[in-house]
């Protein structure tokens, strides 16, 4: 939803009929849709991403009941998310911290925030 090249998955123009084949395998059960936002403290480029998405997931039901779920949040967002409809939050920094990974450089730092959670 963000539109980063760093992020992929399915293009939200492909969803219905993603929705529709995927009913044809029935070992496959999705329940709702994800997405990572723009990584920025300004909300103001974040919150777009969450609003398409739960529009999407709005339409997607109509064609599979299941789809109810809307994975989007993290520590630095997650409460635009959930303002948006985000019913999963991802915020394992607010958790555990900070942690190197090997593919730290394609996480500069911790989006600041003014909700008293430390990097």
């Amino acid at each position: 939803m963000s539109g980063e090249d760093s992020k992929f998955g399915l293009h939200p123009n492909a969803l219905l009929p993603f929705v529709e084949t995927v009913d044809q395998v029935p070992r496959l059960r999705p329940c709702g849709l994800m997405t990572l936002a723009l990584f920025s403290s300004d909300m103001a480029k974040v919150r777009p991403c969450f609003i398409p998405l739960r529009r999407l997931r709005d339409k997607a039901v109509k064609h599979n009941a299941a789809l109810t779920g809307l994975s989007m949040g993290m520590t630095g967002d997650f409460e635009e998310a959930i303002e948006e409809g985000a019913t999963v939050l991802r915020v394992g920094q607010a958790i555990f911290g900070k942690r190197p990974t090997p593919d730290g450089h394609c996480w500069p730092g911790f989006a600041p925030t003014d909700r008293g959670i430390e990097p």
